[in-house]
């Protein structure tokens, strides 16, 4: 198909001016009669001849790619997918597509595909363009228990850079894939159903220039005696209680102290360092590598269940190869250490908390799910004495994961 930064071209009203176009002939007139802006994910293809030394034998490039037409049906992006997960029948273009599209009606919007969000390029690059408040993303995810469901993902993304995100996720339940939403870093909408097949509209209203959930904060986190005890343990100073007969103070420093051995076991095909999570109250200390991971805690009541806090830094190397610094506190399938890190999605432990850690990189996804895939959001986040927090009080349900995931790109190598 021919690039529309190249040719101006219209499918609906040229439909034979190339060969082969029946697809974007229909999606044109799609765009046209219901006067909306339409993006389509479908493959492609590109002749190439000999002298071209990366041309396939049969003579022709195969893409995944995204098509975008505008209201009035002309062809005005197209993104050929960078990162390919398991798709031997396409290839990667020897340059990244930057693709980016221009709305009157909410402004500029970028695009890319799947396994593309975890990388990078073209995602994170194409952020550096300022105007991009809006990211379409069209999907074909399996989704990943605990830390990389299509929902947990697509939210974090909204929330990591301040951006709506349209997530459509092929809807094929017997394989994994489900989970579209419309995300904002303050609220996401979305549809997640294993049992059935029928897909679904998402439809809201949201901010042309989205407001961003990072570092917010007021008077009333300050005054937060929870949020005082996490500041006060971050600065290695005592916190102290008043009630009505003495005044009780914590050692800060204390992490030791009664603390369960720590323990491995495999997450998301990654040998994570676990220690319990146990009691009521508390705050726990987990460390690998250079990563040391943080968890301040009270829950209302006990749960029959085992939570565990765990960490990992270094090279994920299982369907992809990406350096990853990740705490996450998680629900764990059964009462045994080696069950921390299987796929569950049902929990009824309820914790307020603060998750935080002292990650070597800035590019930190919050995720929050709970019982029966719901998605919750961080009251705060942001960076303190050099550690990236996440605090949640009042979760809706069982908690499933919270977890902190640091991508560093310039690791992807194993360098």
């Amino acid at each position: 198909m021919p690039s529309p930064r190249l040719v101006r071209w219209n499918p609906c009203l040229e439909p034979h001016r190339f060969n082969d176009t029946e697809v974007l002939q229909r999606l044109s007139c799609m765009a046209i009669k219901g006067d909306m802006f339409v993006v389509a994910n479908l493959g492609t293809k590109q002749p190439c001849y000999s002298s071209d030394p990366g041309c396939p034998r049969d003579g022709r490039y195969q893409f995944n790619t995204n098509v975008v037409f505008s209201s009035n049906g002309s062809l005005v992006g197209r993104y050929r997918k960078h990162n390919l997960y398991f798709e031997a029948a396409f290839d990667a273009p020897v340059q990244v597509d930057y693709t980016v599209f221009d709305t009157p009606f909410a402004g500029r919007f970028g695009i890319f595909t799947c396994f593309d969000i975890l990388f990078f390029q073209p995602a994170v690059g194409l952020l550096r363009d300022a105007e991009v408040k809006h990211i379409v993303f069209p999907a074909a995810w399996m989704n990943q228990l605990p830390l990389l469901a299509a929902i947990q993902i697509q939210s974090a993304f909204a929330i990591a850079f301040g951006v709506n995100l349209l997530a459509a996720n092929i809807h094929h339940p017997s394989m994994g894939m489900t989970g579209s939403g419309i995300h904002t870093p303050l609220k996401s909408i979305w549809y997640h159903d294993t049992e059935n097949f029928t897909g679904h509209l998402i439809i809201a209203q949201v901010a042309k220039n989205p407001q961003g959930l990072l570092g917010t904060e007021n008077a009333t986190d300050q005054m937060d005696p929870s949020h005082s005890k996490f500041l006060k343990i971050l600065a290695g100073d005592p916190y102290c209680e008043k009630d009505s007969q003495e005044v009780h103070c914590d050692g800060a420093t204390k992490w030791n102290m009664n603390a369960p051995p720590p323990f491995h076991s495999e997450m998301m095909y990654d040998n994570f360092t676990l220690v319990p999570v146990r009691g009521k109250e508390g705050h726990l200390q987990v460390c690998a590598n250079g990563l040391c991971c943080y968890l301040l805690y009270q829950r209302p009541t006990l749960s029959k269940e085992l939570y565990a806090l765990g960490v990992f830094d270094g090279l994920h190397t299982v369907h992809g190869t990406y350096y990853v610094q990740v705490c996450a506190l998680v629900k764990c399938g059964g009462l045994g250490f080696n069950s921390c890190g299987q796929e569950i999605t049902e929990a009824t432990g309820v914790f307020d908390f603060h998750l935080w850690g002292n990650f070597s990189t800035s590019y930190i996804f919050p995720l929050l799910l709970t019982s029966g895939m719901t998605l919750e959001t961080p009251d705060q986040l942001g960076w303190e004495n050099d550690h990236y927090f996440l605090r949640k009080n009042g979760l809706s349900s069982g908690l499933v994961t919270a977890a902190l995931y640091g991508r560093l790109y310039e690791r992807d190598n194993g360098k």
